[in-house]
């Protein structure tokens, strides 16, 4: 077993001491990795830990079963676990509910003040909550103002996209940014991690592929990146107006979403060479900004004619980074090309980390 992770971190003076957040759901998959990254953060400090009934009073070390290639964190080990609902010290909440009890969780944490950056798919279509992305859409956070209003208070909901969503929307951003897109088909084939722990048996995904996830795998990827290429407009969400079509794959890979994707261009084909060059010069908020888990290079393409692959890829700039290749014609529409994201890291809790830190570069906790 490795020694804990450790991301880059960025020294300054002005963020000592670190801010106190919280985790919800910290026990479960997400949550854990919500804690591993938050090791050693420069600006953030892991202050409360918070998961279910069956979890509370029970030292972390001693709830969660931790499941991640690296080592829990001794400080994180000896924090003792507060129940859902709690009083917390924290302003900074990160939220890796599931489903089933995140929404009311994250409503009742930011009408009490918290600012709540959130895994959960629950509130991401809100009409007033950014689903953000720090490269791509920074300039909707333009939406929290509304939201403050509406809850009359202080607190607010950020929420990060889908874990396929986020690979998809930032490998088709500097493609619709620049050329436009008119439709998208994309094949999703997604590891099992983005199930949970427990989420695929060994049994039932092994020498298999499963042409299945429910959820609304699909209906999350066929609206999400409307919302986040779209625009904050007027007091409202404005969706980009392109069409997309999803079918979703769970298939034997540990971690990371690999997607085959197909576009007609807005304008008609472009060159394929000048489409590579905006994949590579693509950069936003997080770069210029200097935060402190944001990739040198969000999206990386690779070159060889059989990658990404999610075992040589996934793991670009500590997973944060989305890989494209394979870019070439496509007889049906105009172009097509394969992306890969890290799942649980760019996809999940190493996504909502990049947001809240955001938040704080704008001065927004």
């Amino acid at each position: 077993m490795t020694e804990t992770l450790t991301l880059p971190t960025q020294t300054d003076a002005r963020r000592t001491p670190r801010i106190p957040v919280a985790v919800l759901g910290a026990t479960g998959s997400v949550g854990q990795r919500f804690v591993q990254l938050l090791a050693g953060h420069s600006w953030f400090r892991l202050h409360e830990v918070v998961a279910s009934e069956r979890s509370s009073g029970k030292s972390y070390g001693e709830a969660a079963d931790w499941r991640l290639d690296t080592l829990l964190p001794s400080d994180a080990a000896s924090l003792e676990v507060k129940s859902l609902g709690s009083d917390l010290e924290s302003r900074l909440v990160f939220s890796g509910l599931d489903s089933s009890v995140a929404g009311e969780a994250e409503d009742d944490y930011a009408n009490r003040g918290c600012v709540v950056v959130s895994n959960s798919r629950n509130h991401r279509m809100d009409p007033d909550v950014p689903l953000l992305i720090p490269e791509v859409n920074a300039e909707h956070l333009g939406a929290i103002e509304r939201q403050r209003r509406r809850r009359g208070g202080n607190g607010y909901i950020v929420t990060n996209p889908n874990c396929s969503t986020i690979g998809l929307a930032l490998a088709i951003a500097p493609i619709e940014r620049r050329f436009g897109i008119d439709q998208l088909h994309v094949t999703t084939m997604q590891a099992i991690s983005g199930a949970g722990y427990a989420g695929v048996s060994s049994y039932a995904i092994l020498d298999n592929v499963i042409p299945y996830i429910g959820g609304g795998e699909e209906e999350k990827i066929e609206t999400e990146p409307r919302k986040i290429l779209g625009r904050w407009e007027n007091g409202r969400f404005v969706d980009a107006p392109f069409r997309i079509s999803a079918q979703v794959n769970r298939v034997p890979t540990i971690d990371g979403h690999l997607m085959t994707i197909s576009m007609k261009l807005r304008e008609g084909s472009a060159d394929l060479g000048e489409i590579r060059d905006a994949i590579r010069s693509f950069t936003g908020e997080p770069q210029r900004l200097g935060l402190p888990t944001a990739p040198k290079q969000p999206i990386h393409y690779a070159v060889e004619p059989d990658r990404p692959q999610p075992r040589l890829d996934r793991d670009r700039e500590h997973g944060m980074a989305v890989t494209v290749g394979r870019l070439r014609p496509c007889p049906l529409l105009d172009i097509r090309m394969v992306a890969l994201v890290h799942n649980t890291i760019r996809g999940a809790a190493g996504a909502a980390l990049l947001n809240a830190e955001l938040l704080e570069a704008k001065g927004m906790l």
